[in-house]
């Protein structure tokens, strides 16, 4: 069989998700019905293990693979365990859809479970729709019925995903509302068997940007049967900086592009991201902000495309001219008016650090030639 470009994340971490599931059984921790292990062991999951975890004669390291707010982890975590949904909400390129991933795939064993919300998505994607020539052959039955993510979760006892949900028009949110209420879903065309209870384990996630407020708002009522949680971008230019090198390196490992990521190349970018992004340098000059989501992973983005550049045409050399043509790509693909802001950036933050400190950052200056 060929390798999936992106394993599910259950695929991508079976053997952690399996040393988890053992350890628990063996402690005894206390799970909810149907999860398939407790909010201990899907925290360590998430946030990692202080000690190795013993499993097939081996010790498991369990990765930090979430980088934020640990306590936001566990809110969320406790929201699914009870009746409430969960909404996370933030800027794009916050890692919700990571999160939510890793929530589905440690606490359901599932995380392709998913509603993609667009402005064409229609309530049979959201639910049910039919096998019509089944239909038209035997009449409504359940083998005619072509199960949707919210049915497939309600009987199974899974989570379901809704990413995007505010990119989807209102009346086709609100289809929720009763889902989420009274966890039943009624099939009509099924008569008194149309009624589907859902199974202990079944929640919905929900992921919405902020920067789509307002395009097709969620009413009060579907509001309501949510818990909101908003997962802020990274403040830490450390954390920043780990973040890319962890993610870089997990792609080029999946696509077996055998160079490695550099610590201060990723340092000069998640600096340049952080100072963007908040408007001020390290140095206290003001910058005028971009536009543009600055956000952690169109830095990851950034640097990933400089590093293939560098694996396929460069004999495995990173070009920090090559990274600047990316950033520029990467900033001025929503309003021109963000390129000058960059170059003021190039001009004076970029200006001073090169003076200053030299090295990569005079590299990094010299090439400004590129912000045309």
């Amino acid at each position: 069989m060929q390798e999936s470009i992106k394993p599910p994340v259950e695929v991508r971490y079976q053997e952690e998700l399996e040393a988890l599931k053992q350890a628990d059984e063996e402690q005894g921790n206390k799970k909810p019905d149907n999860w398939q292990m407790s909010p201990k062991a899907v925290r360590t999951f998430i946030l990692g293990s202080e000690k190795p975890i013993k499993y097939k004669r081996k010790n498991y390291e369990i990765k930090k693979k979430y980088f934020g707010n640990d306590a936001l982890v566990e809110r969320c975590i406790v929201t699914l365990a009870g009746n409430r949904g969960l909404m996370l909400v933030g800027e794009p390129g916050t890692a919700k859809t990571m999160l939510s991933e890793l929530l589905s795939a440690a606490i359901s064993g599932n995380s392709k479970n998913t509603i993609q919300g667009t402005a064409g998505t229609t309530e049979d994607m959201i639910k049910y729709s039919w096998n019509y020539a089944l239909l038209l052959a035997k009449g409504p039955s359940r083998e005619a019925l072509v199960p949707a993510p919210l049915y497939i979760g309600m009987e199974k006892g899974i989570l379901t995903r809704f990413e995007e949900i505010t990119r989807t028009p209102a009346e086709i949110q609100d289809s929720l509302i009763s889902v989420l209420s009274d966890k039943v879903l009624n099939v009509p065309e099924l008569g008194d068997d149309g009624f589907l209870f859902a199974r202990s384990g079944f929640n919905v996630i929900g992921t919405a940007n902020t920067r789509d407020k307002g395009v097709n708002e969620m009413s009060s009522a579907l509001k309501r049967r949510f818990n909101f949680e908003t997962v802020m971008p990274v403040k830490s230019v450390v954390l920043e900086k780990q973040i890319i090198l962890n993610e870089v390196s997990m792609l080029a490992e999946e696509n077996h592009v055998d160079m490695k990521a550099d610590e201060d190349v990723a340092e000069l970018l998640a600096s340049t991201y952080h100072e963007l992004r908040e408007g001020v340098s390290s140095y206290g000059h003001r910058i005028d902000k971009p536009n543009a989501v600055m956000s952690t992973a169109e830095a990851v983005s950034v640097y990933y495309q400089t590093m293939l550049t560098g694996y396929y045409y460069g004999e495995g050399h990173l070009d920090v001219e090559c990274l600047v043509q990316n950033l520029v790509g990467a900033i001025s693909k929503e309003d021109k008016d963000d390129l000058e802001k960059v170059k003021g950036y190039f001009n004076t933050v970029v200006r001073a650090k090169s003076d200053k400190e030299g090295g990569l950052w005079k590299e990094y200056y010299e090439a400004r030639k590129w912000l045309k």
